[in-house]
């Protein structure tokens, strides 16, 4: 059995990677301690420690599999912000390779990469792997290091392979609501609290907007290929259905049959995104992974989510303010009793 480790699995694309890898048979791993990702000094034993254990798990005729999904930059993340998940991945890989049981039993690790800002100053009309990479951002800029620490890690070694997964642009259930992504989810979350949402580009800005579960069974079916000219292959993962801003403003309003509040303007993020972003792989993907679902499909899918999650908080909130005040009740009125 394929013993797997998804190092960020709490987010989006982390918790649908495990999904994935549980549907196709695999074993999952988890350190006993959480990572402590913020603390620089920290992050290296820990990682040291959970490197160990994952190998305990590793028969020594087995395989494993790591996904590198962890990670909170964006496009407008700072240098010095980013840094230290290249340093974590860094760390992850060295410990890898002086591991002499993991380095002898059937190995691979993928790494989530970002199309969308690698990509983001290409002038071509559609982007595939043979495509120049174009970063604009310090965000792109450290993407492509760490591709390259993961290519640098399978050179010097003769058995893992690795993935080096390029991904659109990702929507899904439970995006994260503290960083500034996602717009299908910022959409459906401004539909249900009735509050405006800001969009900074124009709206013939298009998009490839693929689910999170659609790309993890796209990175889990790309990893257990074999390698065809290099034991680190590179896939674009994406819908290659693209789609603009005006069009996902119609589909949300036909959908959760209200008008969407749009606020319009520029600011810093705005000149980071190019126009139009179309993508298409150059190797076709089999039959058995099944193709993504419709965007319209997605957003149904998002909105029901969305949908679940506000009405289980306003419950919660309500049910706690009903608590709170049988509780004061009766202190009022003791109080009243001993005046």
């Amino acid at each position: 059995m394929t013993v797997a480790w998804v190092l960020g699995s709490t987010g989006l694309l982390g918790r649908a990677l495990s999904r994935s890898l549980h549907a196709a048979g695999c074993e999952l791993f988890s350190p006993s301690e959480r990572l402590p990702w913020a603390d620089s000094g920290a992050i290296e034993p820990a990682m040291h420690r959970a490197v160990q254990a994952f190998g305990a798990r590793v028969k020594p005729d087995g395989a494993w599999q790591i996904y590198w999904a962890a990670g909170a930059g964006t496009m407008g993340s700072r240098t010095e912000d980013l840094t230290g998940e290249t340093q974590a991945l860094q760390a992850l890989l060295r410990l890898l390779a002086a591991d002499p049981q993991l380095m002898e039993a059937h190995g691979a690790v993928a790494l989530a990469s970002s199309a969308g800002a690698i990509y983001a100053g290409a002038g071509d009309t559609a982007i595939t792997e043979a495509t120049c990479v174009a970063p604009t951002t310090p965000y792109a800029a450290e993407k492509l290091r760490q591709e390259s620490l993961l290519r640098d890690f399978t050179a010097g070694l003769s058995r893992p392979r690795a993935l080096v997964a390029r991904i659109s642009t990702l929507y899904g259930a439970g995006q994260a609501s503290g960083k500034k992504q996602g717009l299908l989810s910022q959409i459906a979350r401004s539909i249900l609290r009735n509050r405006p949402v800001h969009i900074y580009v124009p709206f013939d800005t298009v998009r490839d907007y693929i689910e999170a579960g659609d790309a993890a069974d796209r990175i889990v079916h790309a990893l257990r290929e074999p390698p065809m000219e290099t034991r680190c292959q590179l896939r674009i993962v994406a819908s290659e259905r693209p789609v603009s801003i005006a069009e996902i403003i119609a589909i949300f309003k036909r959908i959760a049959r209200k008008n969407p509040r749009i606020v319009t303007s520029a600011g810093r993020l705005s000149n980071l995104y190019t126009r139009r972003m179309l993508f298409r792989s150059m190797v076709p993907w089999p039959a058995t992974v099944g193709p993504p679902r419709q965007i319209a499909v997605g957003i149904a899918q998002l909105l029901t989510s969305e949908r679940t999650t506000y009405t289980a908080a306003a419950t919660s909130t309500l049910r706690g303010g009903q608590q709170a005040l049988r509780t004061a009740i009766p202190l009022h009125r003791t109080g009243e009793a001993a005046a």
